[in-house]
C-alpha cells in the first residue's frame, strides 16, 4: 500500500503525541507538522508544551514557535500554511505527520474550509480595535451582520465572534451561506487518521505532573515576558491554557500557588473537551491509548 500524503494524529493534552508523532516520524522517514493552535506563538514554548530540540529527535518540525504572539492566527490562515508545509514535504518524497490537540485544524484538513478571501488589513485593525471595547460590543456587531451565525457562537468566545465579524465583513454573506460552499482540503484516500484516547484518570495525573513540570522549567517566567509586553488579553496566545492564572498572579489578583491550582484545574478542563470533541468528530479515526 502506498504510504499516504498525510497522517493525522490528534489527541488531548498531555496525552503523549509527541514523543509518538516523532517516533512515527523516525520510522518511515517523515516530517512533523505542528496542528496545535498555541504552539504556533512564540514566546509559549512552555506552556503549550512545544517539544524541545532534544525530543526532536532530529526529525523536521514545521509550524511550531512560527508566530509572534501579537498576531491572531485563524485556522483558515493555519491551513493556508499547513498545506504549503505539506506540498513542501510530499515533494522531497515524504509523509508529513500532523500532530496537535486542536480538533478543529483536523476538521479543516478533513472535512473542509469555507472559501473566504483575505481578510484585507484594514477590516482586521478595525475588528481589533471592536474587540478592545470588550465582548458586548463583538457579539453586537456580530448579531447586526448575522443573526443566526452568532446566535450558534457559544457565550464569551472572542475568537469566532471576530472571526464572523471579520468575515462577512469582507465576503458581504452570512456564515452559513459560506459554509455551504465547504470542501475537503486533503483528497480523499490522501490521509490517514489517528486519535489518543488515554483513560481519563491517568491523564489526569500526568496532566498535574506536567504542570509542575513547566513551573519548574520556567513557566512564570516566560509569563512574565509576555505580562511585560502589555498585549491585548483577547489575543489567541493570551489564553493559552495555564497563561491566564499567572497573569492573574502578576497583576497582584491572586497567589502563586492558587495561579497552580487554577492552570491544572483549567488543563483538566481542556482535556476533557479535547476527548469530548475527539470522542463525537473522529469516530472513524483509529483510537489509541497512551504511549
Amino acid at each position: 500500500m502506498a504510504r499516504p500524503a498525510a497522517i493525522l494524529l490528534a489527541g488531548p493534552t498531555a496525552s503523549g503525541k509527541t514523543a509518538l508523532a516523532v517516533k512515527l516520524a523516525k520510522t518511515i522517514g517523515a516530517e512533523i507538522v505542528n496542528a496545535d493552535s498555541m504552539q504556533l506563538y512564540q514566546g509559549l514554548g512552555i506552556l503549550s508544551a512545544q517539544p524541545l530540540e532534544a525530543e526532536k529527535g532530529g526529525v523536521p518540525h514545521h509550524l511550531f514557535s512560527h508566530t509572534d504572539p501579537s498576531e491572531r492566527w485563524s485556522a483558515g490562515r493555519w491551513a493556508e500554511a499547513a498545506l504549503a508545509a505539506l506540498s513542501t514535504i510530499n515533494a522531497r518524497g515524504r509523509s508529513a505527520v500532523f500532530v496537535g490537540g486542536t480538533g478543529l485544524y483536523f476538521k479543516v484538513l478533513t472535512q473542509g474550509l469555507a472559501p473566504v478571501s483575505a481578510i484585507p488589513p484594514e477590516v482586521r485593525q478595525n475588528t481589533s480595535e471592536l474587540a478592545k471595547k470588550g465582548y458586548e460590543a463583538l457579539r453586537k456587531t456580530a448579531a447586526r451582520l448575522d443573526s443566526v451565525g452568532a446566535a450558534k457562537i457559544k457565550p464569551g468566545d472572542t475568537q469566532r465572534l471576530i472571526r464572523l465579524i471579520e468575515v462577512v465583513t469582507t465576503t458581504g454573506r452570512t456564515m452559513a451561506d459560506i459554509h455551504a460552499d465547504t470542501r475537503p482540503l486533503l483528497p480523499e484516500g490522501s490521509w490517514t487518521g489517528f486519535v489518543l484516547q488515554p483513560d481519563r484518570a491517568e491523564l489526569y495525573s500526568r496532566i498535574e505532573a506536567r504542570f509542575d513540570a513547566m513551573m519548574a522549567a520556567g513557566a512564570l517566567e516566560e509569563a512574565r515576558a509576555l505580562h511585560g509586553r502589555g498585549l491585548d488579553r483577547n489575543l489567541p496566545a493570551m489564553k493559552a491554557v495555564g497563561l491566564r492564572p499567572l497573569l492573574a498572579h502578576l497583576d497582584g489578583e491572586i497567589t502563586l500557588e492558587e495561579a497552580i491550582l487554577q492552570g491544572k484545574t483549567d488543563s483538566r478542563r481542556y482535556a476533557k473537551r479535547q476527548r469530548t470533541w475527539f470522542r463525537n468528530r473522529m469516530r472513524d479515526w483509529q483510537v489509541l491509548s497512551l504511549p
